[in-house]
């Protein structure tokens, strides 16, 4: 166990964040900023390269239609997801994209050292200056078995007190100020602030800000009392999402980093051309799913596989809840269902992540959407 730092109050300050990095910028009639959740979605007969291609290619697509940021989310053990490192993912689309903001949807803190993901981090915020965010969960992203494995331990600190003495710990080497005579003052993640006050150091102070995901109320109260910015999981937790959001409003208190709460939503979106074909993908990502649930994971299915399956009827009531969260249909019927929800849960940005088989089928989606909101075809710097 680190040490205790129980110098630093819960309330984090950080260094040079200005909140324009955080609220985005609404184009074409959308009613909100738009963004992208990426979970680099491996389909049977493709591979790992071929889901790491299309999330380059939607990278650029959706920076050149004017959405506001593309994260990238934890996850391990997961044949059909291929984001199990989000830095390095991460470093890869830096190379492809020039303005949109990348970020983290989000790193799970309790599965590393806070001083890894403050070098990782600053080493992203080196690559693509000004446009990076640090998104922090405090769930394992993955089963018990695994998460032990991440963390060499068979005990799984994910207790209420133990999160908020990571993320403060992380905050100190990003900010890099630990007090004199903290066992970590000597200690200092690099590239950061250190590189500004060495001798002939130029290093620029801003670093990438927090933020806190959740799908539940303990990181909406957390973040809300440190005046961060809340990431709500809408896509996997819709019963939780207007009591969390309601809470993280209601605990928030300004920080240097918002005046004001600002909250977005992941939401699972799936526009196609055809209405049964997205219904057919978003029954094949049911099936994909359920099996992850019943401890069979594997790569997202292909429709005509989900077609055949025989569901039980406890299948099909689970396939019917968890379809029914997700905005799926026409270009049409995807913006009546986002303008919907942006409107009941009062979302200062909504987050799309789309799931099919094939990975043009993605990037037509995300097309679709933006086509639907009338975005711009090429954003300028």
């Amino acid at each position: 166990m680190p040490p205790q730092d129980s110098s630093r109050p819960l309330k984090q300050e950080a260094l040079t964040v200005s909140a324009d990095e955080i609220r985005g910028i609404t184009h074409g009639t959308a009613p909100v900023p738009l963004s992208v959740l990426d979970l680099v979605t491996v389909g049977t007969g493709s591979t790992a390269t071929d889901a790491l291609r299309t999330s380059a290619a939607l990278a650029r697509l959706t920076e050149a239609r004017g959405f506001h940021r593309y994260w990238v989310a934890e996850h391990h053990s997961m044949p059909g997801v291929a984001s199990s490192s989000p830095a390095v993912i991460l470093a890869h689309l830096a190379a492809h994209t020039e303005r949109i903001r990348l970020g983290s949807g989000g790193v799970m803190l309790p599965n590393h050292a806070p001083l890894v993901i403050a070098e990782q981090f600053g080493t992203l915020e080196a690559l693509a200056p000004g446009r990076v965010d640090l998104g922090l969960g405090r769930a394992p992203g993955t089963d018990g078995a695994t998460a032990a494995a991440l963390r060499r331990t068979q005990t799984l600190n994910e207790g209420a007190d133990d999160f908020p003495q990571q993320l403060a710990e992380l905050t100190r080497f990003l900010d890099d100020d630990f007090p004199d005579g903290h066992p970590y003052r000597r200690i200092h993640a690099i590239p950061g602030p250190i590189q500004a006050t060495t001798p002939g150091g130029v290093q620029s102070p801003h670093r990438p800000p927090i933020w806190l995901l959740g799908s539940s109320g303990f990181s909406a109260r957390l973040a809300g009392i440190l005046g961060l910015p809340f990431a709500f999981a809408h896509h996997f937790s819709a019963q939780n999402t207007v009591p969390a959001l309601d809470l993280y409003r209601e605990s928030f208190s300004p920080s240097a980093v918002l005046d004001e709460p600002y909250a977005l939503i992941g939401v699972s979106v799936l526009a196609m051309d055809d209405e049964r074909e997205a219904r057919r993908q978003v029954r094949a990502g049911a099936l994909n799913m359920l099996r992850l649930r019943t401890g069979r994971p594997g790569l997202f299915p292909d429709p005509d596989e989900a077609e055949k399956h025989e569901f039980s009827p406890m299948e099909e009531e689970f396939v019917h809840s968890w379809t029914s969260n997700i905005v799926h249909g026409t270009a049409d019927e995807v913006r009546a269902g986002l303008d919907d929800l942006q409107k009941r849960t009062g979302a200062d940005e909504l987050m799309l992540t789309s799931h099919a088989h094939r990975g043009e089928l993605r990037l037509r989606s995300y097309e679709l959407v933006a086509d639907a909101y009338g975005l711009p075809t090429g954003v300028s710097a």
